[in-house]
C-alpha cells in the first residue's frame, strides 16, 4: 500500500504535464472513398507535420484541408479557401525559404501520375492558398511523383522530391529548381528497393507472413549532423507489420546504405498496430517525433488512424522511434521518460451496457478486448446509452480513450452534423456516481467530432467502475471499438522475468524468443536492438498468448540483443539481462 500510495503522490506531478495518447486524437473525415457494399468510415494516414511560424500544420491524405496544433495535442481542422483539383492522397509539405535570406514559405504538393501545381499556404490558419506554380510537369521517366516529399537542403540550399510507391519500381529522388518555381532540374534517380529476402521486416503480410512482393513507399528525408536519412514506409499499409526504415548518405542523392538497425519504427503489437508512411520533424523545442499510419481494416483494409512517437538520433546517428506502450498515455514533455507509467486498467474487465445490438459478435465485451476490429453495438444511437466497466479493484484512474467504430454509418461528408459528445462517470460502490469529464454542451467543450476521443483527467480519480454515457455521434448506430481506462491498480508491478533465450532460425531473418511465466504478470514486452545499450524495438504480447514469440523483423548479417519486461496493472517490472545472437 505504501508504494501505491507513493505513486499517487509522483504521478500526481505527471498529471500536470500535457498527455496524448494514439490514435491520434482528432477529428477523422469521412472522404469521398466509399465501397460498393454501402460501407462508409473515417480514417486518416500519410500524415506529415510541419512546425511553420510558432505552430503545427498536418496534413493527411483525403481529408479536405489540413490540421493546425500549438501543442500537438489539441488539433483544429481548417478548411482551405480553394481546393482546386481533387482531394489530395499523401501530400507532400514543407516550411522552408524559398531562396537564402526569405522568409519560410508553406508549401503543399499532391501525389499526382499528371500535372499539378505546387500549391502556397499563404495563410494557414484560416485556408489561404494560392498557386505556387500551375503545373509540375508529369514526370518522365520515372512513375509518379506519388507519395512525394520536398526537402530543402540546409547545407547547400537545393531542393529535392522524392517519391514513389510500388511493389515493383524503386523510390526516386531528383532536384527542383528554386530559380524556376521548382520545375523538374535533371532526370529522376532510383534510390532503394526493398530487399526482403535479406531484411525480414520488409516481407508483406501479417507478421511479414506473407509472399506478396511487398510495397515501399512514403519517402522522407532528414538532414542530421552531416548525415541525410531517406526514409522510407514498408511492407504494406493494410498490416501490423506496416514499419519505417531509413538509408543513410553523405548527400541528399546519396549514394545511400541501409541501415543494418532498420526499422527506426515498428509497432506489431497492441491496439494502435503500425507506424508507417510518415514524417520526421523536430518540434519548436527541438525534440524529434515520428508520425505514422496505423491499421484499423474494419470496413475496408486501408481503414486508418494515426501515430505520434517520441523520436530521435543518439550518439552515435542511429535514428529511432520509441514505440514502447506505444498506444498507452505519454507525455508531450521530453525533459525525461515520456511514458506516465499508467497501465492499462480495462482490457478483459466485466462490463455491462445499457443496451445491445441483436448480434453477438457485437456484445460489451468487445469493447475493452484492445481489437479496433471489433466493438460493441448499441441497441440504440440515442442519449442516455451507457456502457459501464468494472475495474475489479480501487484504482487511481487518470485518462481515459474512447474510440468509436463506424458500423454502416452512411455518411459520406463531413460536416456540421458530425460529431460526438459523451459523458465519462466514476463511482467507488456502482451506485453513486460523479462526473469524471463532460464533453457535451453543458461541459462547454466545443462540438466536434473524435472518433478516438482522449481525455487526461483534471485531477486523480480513486474509482473501481467507470460509465461512459452517450451523448450523440453522427450515423444510426452507436458503436464502440474501445473504451480504454488507464491509471494505477493497487499491488506490486510483476517480478523481472528470467530464462530469456534467443535462437535464431536455419533462416536468419527470424528469432525465436522465449522466456519463463511471471506470476501476476498481464503482458510482456520483448525488446531488442544491435546492442545492449540500443533495445529500441519492441512487440507488446498478451500473457494468454504465451511465454514465445516468433520474431520475422530481423536483418540477414547482423547481431542483436534482445530483452524482455513484464507488465501488469500495476506497474513495469525491471528489464531482464539482455541475450545476444549472431
Amino acid at each position: 500500500m505504501k508504494r501505491f500510495l507513493l505513486f499517487c503522490l509522483l504521478s500526481g506531478r505527471a498529471l500536470a504535464q500535457e498527455t496524448y495518447c494514439n490514435p491520434m486524437d482528432i477529428d477523422y473525415r469521412y472522404g469521398f472513398e466509399q465501397i460498393n457494399d454501402g460501407a462508409s468510415y473515417r480514417s486518416g494516414a500519410d500524415p506529415v507535420i510541419v512546425p511553420h511560424n510558432g505552430s503545427y500544420y498536418m496534413f493527411v491524405t483525403i481529408s479536405g484541408g489540413w490540421w493546425k496544433s500549438t501543442d500537438l495535442k489539441h488539433w483544429s481542422f481548417v478548411k482551405p479557401s480553394m481546393w482546386p483539383f481533387e482531394d489530395m492522397c499523401a501530400p507532400a509539405a514543407i516550411s522552408a525559404p524559398l531562396h537564402p535570406g526569405e522568409p519560410n514559405s508553406l508549401l503543399l504538393f499532391q501525389s499526382t501520375f499528371e500535372s499539378r501545381p505546387i500549391l502556397k499556404v499563404t495563410d494557414p490558419d484560416h485556408g489561404g492558398l494560392e498557386f505556387y506554380n500551375r503545373w509540375l510537369p508529369r514526370m518522365k521517366g520515372a512513375e509518379g511523383p506519388w507519395d512525394p516529399s520536398l526537402f530543402r537542403d540546409p547545407k547547400s540550399d537545393r531542393w529535392f522530391m522524392y517519391f514513389g510507391s510500388s511493389n515493383t519500381f524503386p523510390l526516386y529522388g531528383i532536384e527542383l529548381d528554386p530559380d524556376k518555381n521548382l520545375t523538374y532540374k535533371g532526370a529522376p534517380q532510383g534510390l532503394l528497393k526493398l530487399h526482403p529476402e535479406d531484411h525480414g521486416w520488409e516481407r508483406f503480410g501479417q507478421d511479414h507472413s506473407s509472399d506478396i512482393t511487398p510495397f515501399t513507399e512514403g519517402a522522407w528525408m532528414n538532414e542530421h549532423n552531416g548525415k541525410y536519412y531517406l526514409q522510407y514506409g514498408a511492407p504494406g499499409t493494410e498490416y501490423n507489420v506496416y514499419s519505417t526504415g531509413t538509408y543513410v548518405g553523405d548527400g541528399p542523392m546519396g549514394p545511400f546504405r541501409y541501415a543494418p538497425y532498420n526499422p527506426v519504427a515498428y509497432r506489431p503489437g497492441g491496439l494502435a498496430t503500425g507506424i508507417g508512411h510518415g514524417n520526421t520533424f523536430a518540434d519548436l523545442n527541438g525534440d524529434w517525433w515520428m508520425t505514422g499510419t496505423c491499421w484499423i481494416g474494419l470496413n475496408w483494409g486501408m481503414e486508418r488512424r494515426l501515430v505520434l512517437a517520441p523520436a530521435g538520433f543518439d550518439a552515435d546517428g542511429q535514428l529511432h522511434a520509441d514505440t514502447r506502450f506505444g498506444d498507452w498515455p505519454h507525455t508531450l514533455s521530453r525533459s525525461g521518460e515520456s511514458f506516465t507509467g499508467w497501465m492499462l486498467l480495462s482490457r478483459g474487465k466485466p462490463v455491462v451496457a445499457s443496451s445491445c445490438s441483436a448480434d453477438r459478435e457485437h456484445a460489451p465485451a468487445a469493447a475493452v478486448d484492445e481489437n479496433l476490429r471489433t466493438y460493441w453495438l448499441a441497441g440504440n444511437n440515442q442519449a442516455g446509452e451507457t456502457l459501464t466497466v468494472d475495474l475489479q479493484a480501487m484504482c487511481e484512474v487518470r485518462a481515459v480513450q474512447v474510440d468509436y467504430a463506424d458500423h454502416q454509418s452512411g455518411i459520406w461528408k463531413h460536416d456540421d452534423s458530425v460529431y460526438t459528445q459523451f459523458k465519462l462517470w466514476g463511482s467507488q460502490d456502482g451506485q453513486s456516481w460523479s462526473v469524471l469529464s463532460d464533453l457535451t454542451d453543458s461541459g462547454g467543450e466545443p462540438r466536434r467530432d473524435r472518433a478516438c476521443a482522449y481525455q487526461q483527467l483534471k485531477s486523480p480519480a480513486r474509482v473501481r467502475f467507470v460509465r461512459y454515457e452517450h451523448g450523440y455521434t453522427a450515423g444510426p448506430h452507436l458503436a464502440l471499438a474501445d473504451l480504454r481506462v488507464f491509471g494505477r491498480a493497487p499491488g506490486e508491478a510483476p517480478a523481472r522475468p528470467s530464462a530469456v533465450e534467443a535462437r535464431r532460425d536455419a533462416d536468419p531473418r527470424n528469432c525465436q524468443v522465449s522466456w519463463k511465466a511471471v506470476p501476476g504478470a498481464r503482458g510482456y514486452n520483448v525488446r531488442w536492438g544491435l546492442s545492449q545499450d540500443k533495445l529500441y524495438q519492441t512487440y507488446q504480447v498478451w500473457s494468454e498468448a504465451g511465454t514465445r514469440l516468433n520474431i520475422r523483423a530481423l536483418n540477414r548479417g547482423v547481431g542483436y540483443s534482445f530483452a524482455v519486461e513484464a507488465f501488469n496493472e500495476s506497474g513495469v517490472s525491471p528489464l531482464s539481462p539482455p541475450v545476444s545472437i549472431l
